[in-house]
C-alpha cells in the first residue's frame, strides 16, 4: 500500500512508520517537527516538513496518490489544551479537516485515526470502559479528538471514506518525549536517570491504563486489513496508579530519588482504563507486553539515550 503518516516523526507515529515499511508498504511522512524529532525519522520514508494546517499539504496528496492516511499528527498535551484551547482546536480540528479534505479530493479510501480512549470518555462510570461508554470529555483535547471522530463519520457517510478509529490508552515506550507535561513514564525516567526527583501530581492515586507502544503499533498494522468503518479501544484493561508506576520505575532504574507530590492539574481524570474486548474479537489484537517488561524496555532506551549524549 501507499500510505501517508501524519506525525510520522513523533513518538507513536515514527514506530508506526517503521512497522509499515518493514511490512513492505511505501510510506510518506508529514510532520512539522514541533514535537516530533528528525532523529525518529526512518530514512526509507519520504519526508515533508510541514504543518498539517498548511495548504502545501494538498501538493503532497496530489503527488502521493495515497491508498491510506494514518493520521497521528496532533496537539496531544491535555494541559496545554486547557491553557490554550484555541490552539488545540486549530491543530486537532482545523488541521484534521485539512487532511480530510485533501484525502477526499485525491481519492483516499481509508483513514486510520489516532484518538484517545481516556480523554473522550471523561470520568468513567464503568471500569474498564467499552466503546459504548458515554463520551463526556473533561479537556479541550478530549473534545477535539471526539470532534475528529464525528467528522470521520461525516466523511464516511457523505464521501464514502472508510475509517478505523483507534482510541488509545496511556501509551509509553522508547522515543516518548520526556520534556513538557505529557508522558509521565518518559518524564519519570528522564528525571530519575538525571538524579532529579520527579513530581507526582496530586496524591498519586489517579490511575491510567499504561500500554506499550509496540502493542499499539500492532493495532495500526491490523487496522490496515480491516474492511469498513469502526472504532476500537487500544489498551490493556488494567489500572495502575501513579504512585505504583513511580515505585516500579524507581526499582527498575535503581534510583534513590525521593517521592515528592505537587498540586493536581486541571483537566485530568481520576481514573481511566479501557477494555480491548472489541478489537480482540474483531481483529484478533490483544496486548502482549506486560507493564514491568515495557518499563524495562523504556528505561533501557532512556539510559542509552543519556549515555549517548554524555
Amino acid at each position: 500500500m501507499n500510505i501517508l503518516v501524519t506525525g510520522g516523526a513523533g513518538f507513536i507515529g515514527s514506530h508506526v512508520v517503521d512497522a509499515y515499511l518493514e511490512a513492505g508498504h511505501f510510506v510518506t511522512v508529514v510532520d512539522d517537527l514541533s514535537t516530533g524529532s528528525a532523529a525518529n525519522l526512518n530514512p526509507r520514508a519520504r519526508f515533508f516538513k510541514m504543518d498539517i494546517r498548511d495548504r502545501g499539504v494538498g501538493n503532497v496528496f496530489a503527488e502521493g496518490q495515497f491508498d491510506v492516511v494514518n493520521h497521528h499528527a496532533a496537539q496531544m498535551d491535555v494541559r496545554r489544551s486547557v491553557a490554550d484551547p484555541s490552539f488545540d482546536a486549530s491543530v486537532n480540528i482545523l488541521g484534521s479537516l485539512n487532511i480530510l479534505e485533501y484525502a477526499r479530493a485525491n481519492g483516499v479510501r481509508r483513514i486510520i485515526f489516532a484518538s484517545t480512549g481516556g480523554a473522550v470518555y471523561g470520568e468513567q462510570e464503568q471500569f474498564p470502559a467499552t466503546e459504548e461508554h458515554p463520551t463526556r470529555p473533561l479537556s479541550p483535547y478530549g473534545i477535539t479528538k471526539l470532534c475528529g471522530e464525528k467528522y470521520l463519520y461525516f466523511y464516511q457517510q457523505v464521501h464514502g471514506i472508510d475509517h478505523v478509529i483507534l482510541r488509545y490508552a496511556n501509551i509509553y515506550g522508547p522515543r516518548q518525549n520526556p520534556h513538557g507535561e505529557a508522558g509521565v513514564v518518559a518524564i519519570f525516567c528522564s528525571k530519575m536517570i538525571s538524579g532529579e526527583d520527579p513530581v507526582i501530581n496530586s496524591d498519586g492515586q489517579q490511575t491510567r491504563d499504561y500500554t506499550y507502544v509496540g502493542d499499539v503499533v500492532r493495532a495500526n498494522l491490523f487496522a490496515l486489513e480491516f474492511q469498513g468503518s469502526d472504532v476500537f479501544n487500544v489498551g490493556t484493561g488494567k489500572e495502575t496508579d501513579v504512585n505504583t508506576l513511580f515505585r516500579r520505575l524507581k526499582t527498575t532504574l535503581q534510583s534513590s530519588c525521593a517521592e515528592r507530590h505537587g498540586p493536581a492539574k486541571e483537566g485530568e481524570q481520576r481514573r481511566s482504563v479501557i477494555s480491548y474486548g472489541k478489537i480482540h474479537r474483531t481483529l484478533g489484537w490483544e496486548p502482549k507486553v506486560a507493564l514491568d517488561a515495557g518499563l524495562a524496555y523504556t528505561a533501557a532506551f532512556f539510559r542509552q539515550t543519556k549515555t549517548a549524549r554524555t
